[in-house]
């Protein structure tokens, strides 16, 4: 099934989309040739395309007329631009796309986003569709129909310059500028056009909403486009990456990653996408483009890993500076500019992905209490300082207030990693996590000569450790997913990964085994039966592919490598066409559900697939934090 995007077309499957990225701005394509989502002018403002929500909502096709099907669509290799062929009866055609990235603008004068260290190389803000024909002749169109802010703001097209070259759309505090060497002309809120290209000829389109200039030649184009790709190869020619078959993976888990940061802060969005939903036609959709804490320890030792310690730098010091902006009174989630209110609402004039309704903006889970939270930051923290082995009275300020925070508030129930909207409990992983912050303090105390407080902390660790092993645990010796409950949750594989318990310890090995014989379909895991825990919800959901991750790096550890591999194949085979992942995935059809492409899932791809690699090598895979 293909989508082209305008009213009555159906919707693409969420996996055979692409993804764009130039670190302040995300674009999804459908293969259709269609971008179907684009937020500008950063990846959490309101949407300018996005019939991905509702056909009425906006889009901008460039492709071949009356030919929707793509032959093949792929990344250049090692590059976030994306290159689509299409074949008609008269000929063959390429349509590649780009968030252009360019040198540092700057110069001059300093930027008004950026927090972190200027680097020579910056967002374009232009979003460049360039059109070969490499065989025959085809009819080529473009169409471009934004709708601002979320489709409530239809845009009024006007030319600018001389000719039919340049146009002007302006919407909801956004100036749309499109440049093209084709003749564009306007029917209402649609620029279209249509050219036919002969072998050998080419054309571009750029659409532009800053300051900067786009081009306005297709040489211009085209030397903007080698510049795009070259970064990304020598950005991706930094990092460390095995020689192993399932390399590609990590490379691509690893851009996307890169994609999915907001260059100006540090700080990785969860997606790029809001409401996806989680089942089809479900209620469970939800906005996930702003940063959780929660991600940071996962996401360090993915870039650590890797070898990208600039980005797993920028992300932590987000991480301090949201920190010491609230005093330490820490959320589990914040914008990508670092704000704390993210208020919810509902756009109920949007019909929703394939009918999955409510479209949700903003995400009142900022206002739950979680207490993984303070465990993220110290785990984070730690891990920043054990590659350093000094830690400055800034950071010290920091761990003294989550600790205690943690210490304070840890026998109380919360929500829980997974948000669920029902009653607070006494979760296992929220203990853990407040372990971890325990643990980790004392050693991060230990670093900067406090005895004293290294002694309390250890012995509060100590305590926390007593009561997990006391109250979350069946009579099987299997941890459950809160106190006093029989249900399995998946959040429990963390132990091992953690450190809670060594991974040779009877009871982590039988949570692991019971966990991937009982909570799992068709060998992928779910977070929990829907049936057995009060998330407040009473549709079904999908897989979710990072706790199946999760699975591949607790077998490693308990030693069932064999399966471990089996698993993780079976999971690297689910990916998208161009290596992406969605939240979740159905086991029974490999359709994936959720929000796209998600980060979570990348990094624990990342995590799982080195886990497995280095087994095999002998080596003895090391815990997360």
């Amino acid at each position: 099934m293909v989508a082209g995007g305008r009213a009555g077309d159906p919707f693409a499957p969420i996996a055979d989309f692409g993804f764009l990225s130039d670190c302040e701005t995300t674009a999804l394509v459908a293969p259709s040739g269609n971008i179907e989502w684009m937020c500008l002018p950063r990846m959490d403002s309101p949407s300018v395309f996005g019939s991905i929500l509702d056909r009425d909502a906006g889009y901008f096709r460039v492709g071949p007329a009356g030919v929707e099907v793509p032959a093949a669509q792929r990344y250049i290799p090692g590059t976030m631009v994306m290159e689509t062929t299409w074949w008609t009866h008269g000929g063959w055609l390429v349509v590649t796309d780009a968030l252009l990235m360019g040198p540092w603008h700057h110069e001059t004068e300093r930027s008004h986003t950026h927090r972190r260290a200027p680097t020579d190389y910056d967002a374009d803000h232009v979003l460049l569709r360039m059109v070969r024909c490499v065989n025959g002749q085809v009819q080529v169109r473009l169409d471009c129909m934004p709708v601002f802010d979320y489709g409530r703001a239809p845009a009024r097209w006007e030319h600018t310059g001389a000719g039919y070259h340049e146009a002007v759309a302006r919407g909801n505090g956004v100036s749309l500028r499109l440049t093209t060497d084709m003749n564009v002309g306007f029917e209402g809120s649609l620029a279209t056009s249509r050219t036919l290209l002969k072998q050998g000829e080419a054309r571009f389109v750029a659409l532009s909403w800053s300051e900067h200039e786009p081009p306005h030649t297709y040489e211009d184009a085209h030397e903007r486009l080698v510049w795009t790709v070259h970064h990304w190869q020598h950005w991706l020619d930094r990092g460390r990456f095995p020689d192993h078959p399932w390399r590609s993976h990590l490379q691509r888990s690893a851009l996307t990653l890169k994609g999915l940061t907001f260059a100006p802060s540090g700080a990785v969005a969860a997606a790029a996408t809001t409401s996806l939903p989680e089942s089809p036609g479900g209620d469970r959709n939800w906005d996930y483009r702003y940063t959780w804490i929660r991600d940071s320890t996962m996401a360090l030792w993915a870039f650590y890993t890797l070898g990208y310690d600039w980005e797993a730098n920028d992300f932590f010091y987000f991480i301090t500076d949201v920190a010491e902006a609230s005093e330490g009174k820490l959320q589990i989630m914040y914008g990508l500019d670092g704000r704390e209110e993210l208020p919810e609402s509902t756009l109920d004039h949007l019909s929703g992905y394939d009918n999955a309704q409510p479209v949700r903006i903003g995400n009142e889970a900022y206002m739950q209490a979680q207490h993984d939270v303070w465990g993220a930051i110290i785990g984070s923290i730690y891990l920043f300082v054990r590659k350093r082995d000094r830690l400055d009275d800034r950071l010290w300020k920091i761990v003294v207030k989550q600790v205690e925070d943690a210490l304070d508030n840890w026998q109380q129930p919360d929500c829980g990693m997974w948000e669920v909207r029902g009653e607070p409990q006494h979760f296992t992983s929220s203990k853990v996590f407040c372990w971890v912050a325990a643990e980790r303090g004392a050693r991060l105390a230990r670093i900067r000569g406090d005895n004293v407080r290294a002694q309390r902390w250890q012995a509060a660790a100590d305590e926390i450790h007593a009561d997990v092993l006391a109250n979350a645990l069946d009579e099987r010796g299997v941890f459950t997913a809160h106190y006093g409950a029989s249900a399995l949750d998946a959040s429990a594989l963390l132990i091992p990964l953690l450190g809670f318990l060594p991974a040779d310890d009877k009871r982590v090995r039988e949570t692991v085994l019971a966990i991937a014989d009982e909570l799992s379909e068709d060998d992928l895991v779910l977070r929990y039966r829907a049936t057995e825990t009060d998330d407040g919800f009473e549709s079904e959901e999908g897989t979710f592919t990072i706790c199946s991750f999760w699975l591949v790096s607790s077998l490693v550890m308990i030693g069932e490598l064999e399966r471990a591999r089996a698993l993780c194949e079976k999971l690297l085979s689910y990916a998208s066409p161009l290596q992406l992942y969605a939240e979740e995935i159905d086991p029974h059809t490999g359709r994936h559900l959720g929000n796209f492409p998600q980060a979570f899932t990348h990094l624990a791809l990342i995590n799982a697939v080195m886990q497995v690699i280095q087994a095999e090598d002998d080596q003895n895979p090391p815990p997360l934090a």
